[in-house]
């Protein structure tokens, strides 16, 4: 079941995090929130002129919205439909990107690389927190943003947090 967070140009003007905190807190509070894993999406309504040709990761404005998401849950992809391509689009809020008729969104590699190294270590702590596996989700996220993780960097991870 697809759980959506609704936002309009008012809430995204107002960087108004409401829509989604109303989503999330009951999850969090009735602890559930492990079983909506992937089921996230957002429907994004966002107001601008007709002939303007900018995606909507494109927008300061939409961009900022998702920057302060971010910052009040960092784990967030956690409960992002990965197969819908929510975690692409959340990332393309939050990295930077060009577009390219032929290929898709083209994330500036260095970047890419930071806010996954970054959502690893954050997600390897609140999954353990959640007591939820995490290699397997983990290297999955990795896949899905074009890159491989092997074994031997959560063994890594693992030591380092004894």
């Amino acid at each position: 079941m697809t759980i959506t967070i609704s936002l309009n140009s008012n809430f995204i003007h107002n960087l108004d995090l409401s829509p989604a905190l109303e989503v999330i807190e009951p999850l969090l509070q009735e602890k559930s929130v492990t079983s909506q894993e992937q089921q996230l999406s957002f429907e994004i309504n966002y107001t601008r002129e007709a002939n303007d040709p900018r995606e909507l990761s494109e927008i300061p404005e939409v961009r900022l919205w998702f920057v302060r998401l971010d910052a009040k849950y960092p784990w967030l992809p956690f409960l992002l439909d990965w197969k819908s391509g929510e975690l692409a689009r959340y990332a393309a809020m939050l990295v930077p990107h060009q577009f390219s008729s032929k290929e898709g969104i083209l994330y500036n590699p260095e970047a890419l690389e930071i806010f996954l190294m970054h959502k690893i270590f954050i997600l390897s702590d609140w999954l353990k927190q959640q007591n939820i596996p995490t290699q397997f989700r983990l290297k999955s996220l990795a896949q899905i943003l074009g890159y491989e993780l092997e074994d031997g960097f959560f063994e890594m991870i693992e030591k380092s947090n004894l």
